[in-house]
């Protein structure tokens, strides 16, 4: 876990959302309304009217805007005192710069390549990140610190190979996506405190209404933050999947 982290006051913080989609909204949602200083949401993307029923800040009058500015716009019209800064792009290895100035990072992307170079990028930045996923009745939120030990690659090595099928496939139940956001909101939250939350793992199933929550272990052969790292810097190669 290395040093203990000294508390940083919410309303101090800076916290960087990844993706204000299904698990960006909420988690943007719950972290204003939390008071945090700052928001920095990071997106390219348009609202799309068949993803309503999960994003849950946006209506009908939304489609087809910007998801950065309909966030913002959403949160506003709420009153909350929480800034946002708004960073248009896609999170690539040429890129990383969107992370910065952030205190805690929520990874809230839909597909492996963003995690895993989020998760490389904050490593490499010694900042901690929460990473969540949701698909079908299935959802995982995980917490991580700016030391790693353990980290997302401790727990899924590398980029899977092949083809991954997304939520626009496989499809995702829209609760599932609010109970992740939300527990991604307050993994950050303990993040900002310190490093209680960091290693935590909790996984949703949605059809039997079960949470648990566990701690992982750490990987002493990690490439990220093992005890002989090999990842020490942003390779565009890395993060394309494998060829089965």
């Amino acid at each position: 876990m290395g040093m203990t982290r000294r508390p940083i006051a919410r309303d101090q913080a800076t916290i960087a959302i990844l993706g204000v989609g299904g698990l960006g909204a909420p988690a943007a949602l719950a972290l204003a309304h939390a008071g945090v200083g700052k928001l920095i949401l990071i997106d390219d993307d348009e609202v799309d009217r068949s993803n309503l029923h999960r994003q849950i800040l946006f209506r009908d009058a939304d489609v087809g805007r910007p998801k950065l500015q309909a966030t913002a716009d959403a949160l506003a019209r709420r009153g909350l005192s929480t800034k946002t800064e708004l960073r248009e792009g896609r999170l690539d290895p040429m890129h990383t710069e969107l992370l910065a100035g952030a205190d805690v990072i929520v990874e809230c992307s839909d597909n492996f390549a963003t995690k895993f170079l989020s998760a490389d990028a904050a490593r490499l930045r010694r900042v901690p990140i929460v990473h969540g996923a949701a698909i079908r009745w299935i959802g995982t939120a995980l917490a991580v610190g700016p030391e790693g030990g353990p980290c997302y690659r401790c727990l899924f090595e590398d980029i899977p190979p092949g083809a991954q099928a997304g939520c626009d496939i496989a499809g995702v139940v829209g609760p599932v996506c609010g109970v992740i956001g939300a527990l991604q909101a307050h993994l950050a939250l303990q993040a900002l405190e310190g490093d209680a939350a960091f290693g935590t793992l909790a996984t949703l199933d949605g059809l039997r209404d079960e949470l648990r929550v566990r701690r992982i272990r750490a990987r002493a052969d990690c490439a990220l933050c093992g005890s002989h790292p090999t990842i020490d810097a942003i390779d565009a190669a890395r993060y394309h999947p494998a060829e089965e």
